[in-house]
């Protein structure tokens, strides 16, 4: 492969409140120098970097390293090796990031290019394998630590591939990655957007960019629905693809139904409700304006009428039941509320105060599906949780614990992976 970097910019997204308030940042960010695109491939001899210990994780915060080398440049490929003994992995480094090294690969040699399209190859495979052509062209073809590849996902629409990296390493890399995937899947579009909070977590402030005449917006199909992707100003890569299988299953329960979703984005619980579950009624609400926009956008594509209205959850729930509304189906998919450690109670505090507004709109008998995005809160504390905002004086029964579909594969090493649950329940 010829690496050929790109400086063409592509149109930089804005904040999105999906993910979450603004939190405090470095002051100076790196140098541009350090947000250069580079090829998979080192040439030269690797810094090695000392830990305290080995480990089958694939991150090493910093705790866990007993010397970082001066040589170690940010973004290199350096090696790992214990104090007196061998190398014994090799990864990517950032020596600001508190999560200092992600871990690459554990073989006897570093990764070569030979390695990185090994990766891919067998990442798109699997995606062959599962058969997803056949009810969508918009699923994930990377998955972070899932397929091996930490710090960077992947999603195709279409003839496009649009790349996340959450990482100043796969930032770097990301161009290089793009080309290899459009190479494997045989398309010629991508562009590639910085995570959402790399200034705060790594230290590096860029824009997203792309490959030549890439546009700002792109249809996908799924299950026979139409859903624009917004590429430049949307959510993560434009999509949830992670809820597709979610969205397909929710179908069977709506036939004729009233049917609530709650932090809706571009509609897509909310039309396949209507279009396939053949609903009585749907109201979708979102607190972004542009994602409420686009989810009447989608829902004039699949020839609907749905209201979509532009609200925060919360005051708008708490007016829904002074005003006795109710439905049979709720959706409840709110924004990652927990994103770092710091966040955890607070986070936690707004899920169980959320759905505990959502339950009391729940008509007797009726189904609650409610999701959390945040990694960090596990599917037990998670289930506890939704267990506890049942209002007093009702019940619950638990149908169904579900997740992302298999294009989001979990890696055995790294829980966080596991970052969707959903919980399906009858409210009594």
């Amino acid at each position: 492969m010829t690496f050929r970097p790109s400086n063409r910019p592509f149109r930089p997204r804005e904040g999105s409140p999906r993910e979450g308030a603004s939190r405090p940042q470095p002051k100076f960010p790196l140098s541009p120098e350090f947000t250069a695109q580079r090829p998979l491939t080192h040439t030269g001899p690797l810094a090695t970097v000392t830990a305290k210990s080995s480990t089958g994780a694939t991150t090493l915060f910093r705790r866990r390293l007993a010397e970082i080398p001066q040589a170690a440049k940010h973004g290199d490929l350096v090696a790992i090796g214990l104090e007196g003994e061998g190398i014994w992995a090799y990864g990517l480094i950032n020596p600001r990031a508190e999560a200092t090294v992600r871990v690459l690969s554990r073989e006897a040699t570093p990764p070569n290019a030979d390695w990185w399209r090994t990766q891919v190859r067998q990442a798109v495979d699997l995606r062959r394998m599962l058969g997803l052509d056949a009810v969508s062209n918009a699923y994930r073809v990377i998955h972070a630590e899932g397929d091996g590849i930490p710090g960077l996902v992947a999603d195709r629409y279409g003839d496009l591939i649009a790349i996340e990296a959450f990482t100043l390493a796969m930032y770097q890399r990301s161009e290089a990655l793009a080309q290899l995937l459009c190479e494997e899947l045989g398309v010629k579009q991508w562009v590639v957007h910085p995570g959402p909070r790399t200034l705060e977590q790594e230290g590096f402030s860029a824009d997203a960019f792309g490959a030549q005449g890439v546009r700002d917006r792109i249809v996908v199909e799924e299950h026979g629905l139409k859903f624009e992707v917004d590429l430049a100003g949307g959510h993560k890569t434009g999509f949830f693809c992670d809820q597709r299988d979610n969205r397909d299953q929710l179908v069977q329960f709506c036939r004729g139904k009233r049917v609530l979703d709650l932090c809706c984005y571009s509609g897509g619980f909310s039309i396949s409700a209507k279009v396939r579950g053949q609903a009585q009624d749907v109201i979708g609400v979102d607190l972004d304006e542009k994602a409420v926009e686009q989810a009447r956008r989608n829902s004039r594509l699949n020839r609907e009428n749905i209201k979509f209205v532009h609200a925060d959850a919360f005051p708008w729930l708490r007016d829904a039941i002074r005003n006795g509304k109710k439905f049979d189906v709720v959706v409840v998919d709110p924004p990652r509320f927990i994103s770092s450690q710091e966040e955890i109670e607070e986070g936690r505090s707004r899920y169980f105060d959320l759905n505990r507004l959502a339950m009391q709109v729940v008509a007797p008998g009726g189904l609650v599906v409610t999701c959390s995005c945040s990694g960090l809160l596990g599917v037990e504390d998670f289930s506890r949780l939704m267990i506890g905002a049942i209002p007093p004086g009702r019940s619950g029964q638990i149908l169904y614990r579900t997740g992302a579909g298999p294009d989001h594969p979990v890696a055995s090493n790294c829980s966080e992976t596991e970052y969707l649950k959903a919980l399906w329940m009858r409210v009594n």
